[in-house]
């Protein structure tokens, strides 16, 4: 801390209170995780273990070669969700990237202590995620395959729209032709459509005695064909090693079985790479444990972005672009553990320009879009991945803006960022507002990854802006009524509506729904994005940048 206060702070007491604030946002997230890593409760995790099967993430840890190098990603994804069918933690599949036997590859992991590992819509989603990774940095993929197919009762929203689960199969078959490793271990039931995932993978590893691949089990079977069949007759490991030929590999338990698959992988070739610069890391310049209080406990607080960056970057590496121009954005160039960067960041201070105008922290203006979005091509140009870290409230309003063409510069921005087809990589520090959340990189503008720190709110705009906004809606429509409600009325609509809002702009509720890969803590960050920089220069083809039409 001692760097942080004698540069920056003369009190000492703000600094701790941010930092107070911080762990105890972090204190709450780690005890949320260790309630998800609990899967489906201890009376679910002892049948499983009494079935000889291993929990998901002890298969986890067996497959990979450090699990303390395993960036698990989906986590929080179904939080709070499907309370009505008894929960899902982490939508009953871990999802996530490490390495086996030296090789980067992405792991999905049914977990059958919840709900015996069924498909709900989340656990779609997060699948059709995983893979989506995988194609996009051309990283092996391995399936851990133990669950009893898609939930019935919620059947209506997995089975057959176009992200629901037969999109899983159609992956599998785009990825065999691009020619990405994909391998499943089937250590649980594997039934009806689900039976396609892992015998559309390039080998198959069966389970004896737990393992089992079936288009119908016994039950429908009988109420089909009139047949009386066991489960290890129709579809166990003998069955499909021995008899049909469907699975590859007879495995007679879990650590067997993962460490077979640890032998496959170490045998995989190896493929060209995308290329991208990496030079020897270096530490940061000042402590990253500052981070906790440097960031306000208070949104609304401004602070200066360089302070946050230069805890992330290695040390000397940063050269700033355009750094007298369009403050309100700051765009460098840098490094992270010796990878080029070209960093897009949101500044939160307050300034002042040269032209003596008073700039909000936060707020994009015309000419820091403009200076952002010619940072962007130049990026492409020199194929240099971009990280956009992003605490913005939006694009500037008023006819002032809008006479200086806000829209027009805001719009040349978001272009630039679409058709980047350099990695990009977003990290939510704390505020993501309506369209600043599309510029600075949101999940509809194809992250590699997307993680959020557990600081950040999400939404269309701030919750007092949006609240007093629906309020007034609310109460003009009670005028018409002649319901014109009074002083107390309205504050207490505006209170009920303010505390709907606030929670649904909770980092929580977006990881929930996967609008982010992760909320992570701060101090992880520069880690996992240089993970994902190794990750992503595993694809050699960077297509070539075209911007399209962009209005001057």
């Amino acid at each position: 801390m001692a760097t942080y206060k004698k540069a920056f702070a003369d009190d000492d007491l703000i600094f701790n209170q941010n930092e107070d604030a911080n762990r105890e946002l972090m204190r709450r997230l780690r005890g949320r995780l260790k309630a998800i890593h609990a899967g489906g409760g201890d009376k679910a995790m002892a049948k499983h273990r009494a079935k000889g099967k291993l929990p998901v993430r002890e298969r986890i840890a067996l497959l990979i070669d450090d699990r303390d190098d395993f960036f698990e990603f989906g986590t929080l994804a179904a939080y709070g969700m499907y309370e009505e069918h008894g929960g899902a933690p982490a939508a009953g599949v871990v999802t996530g990237i490490g390495r086996v036997s030296g090789r980067l590859c992405v792991i999905v992991a049914n977990d059958a202590t919840v709900k015996a590992g069924a498909w709900f819509p989340l656990t779609g989603k997060k699948n059709l995620r995983a893979q989506e990774i995988a194609m996009e940095n051309r990283l092996p993929i391995i399936y851990l395959v133990d669950s009893a197919g898609v939930y019935l009762p919620m059947q209506d929203e997995i089975f057959p729209d176009k992200e629901h689960f037969g999109r899983i199969f159609r992956n599998n078959a785009v990825m065999s032709s691009m020619g990405i490793p994909q391998l499943a271990a089937i250590m649980g039931p594997c039934v009806a459509g689900g039976a396609y995932l892992p015998i559309m993978s390039d080998e198959a590893l069966i389970v004896d005695g737990t393992g089992s691949v079936f288009l119908a089990g016994p039950y429908l079977v009988k109420s089909a064909i009139g047949e009386d069949v066991d489960i290890e007759t129709l579809g166990g490991a003998t069955t499909h090693s021995e008899i049909s030929g469907v699975t590859d590999y007879h495995m007679p338990d879990d650590k067997t079985c993962l460490e077979t698959v640890r032998q496959l992988v170490s045998k995989l070739g190896h493929r060209p790479r995308a290329g991208f610069d990496r030079a020897e890391a270096k530490a940061p310049a000042a402590n990253p444990a500052e981070i906790m209080g440097i960031l306000p406990a208070d949104r609304a607080k401004p602070y200066d972005m360089h302070q946050i960056i230069d805890r992330l970057v290695d040390a000397g590496s940063q050269v700033e672009y355009k750094a007298g121009y369009g403050q309100s954005i700051v765009t460098t160039y840098a490094r992270i553990e010796g990878w080029a960067v070209g960093i897009v960041a949101n500044q939160r201070k307050i300034l002042k320009t040269a032209k003596g105008e008073m700039r909000f922290g936060g707020v994009i203006y015309s000419d820091s879009a403009d200076k952002a979005a010619r940072f962007i091509l130049n990026c492409n140009q020199k194929r240099i991945p971009l990280v956009f870290l992003q605490d913005v409230t939006g694009f500037m309003v008023g006819s002032r803006a809008e006479q200086g063409g806000i829209i027009k510069d805001g719009a040349k921005l978001v272009n630039a960022v679409a058709n980047s087809t350099v990695p990009k990589f977003t990290v939510i520090v704390g505020n993501s507002y309506g369209a600043g959340n599309y510029a600075m990189c949101g999940k509809a503008y194809d992250p590699r990854l997307i993680v959020a720190w557990p600081s950040a709110q999400i939404a269309v705009m701030g919750g007092e802006q949006a609240a007093k906004t629906l309020l007034q809606i609310q109460v003009a429509a009670m005028k018409k009524k002649g319901e014109a409600p009074d002083p107390d009325k309205q504050q207490e609509l505006l209170d009920r509506i303010t505390q709907r809002y606030l929670a649904q702009t909770s980092p929580y509720y977006a990881a929930a729904r996967l609008w982010v890969d992760e909320l992570i803590d701060p101090l992880a960050t520069r880690h996992i994005l240089a993970l994902g920089l190794e990750m992503a220069d595993h694809n050699p083809e960077v297509k070539p940048f075209n911007p399209g039409v962009i209005q001057t």
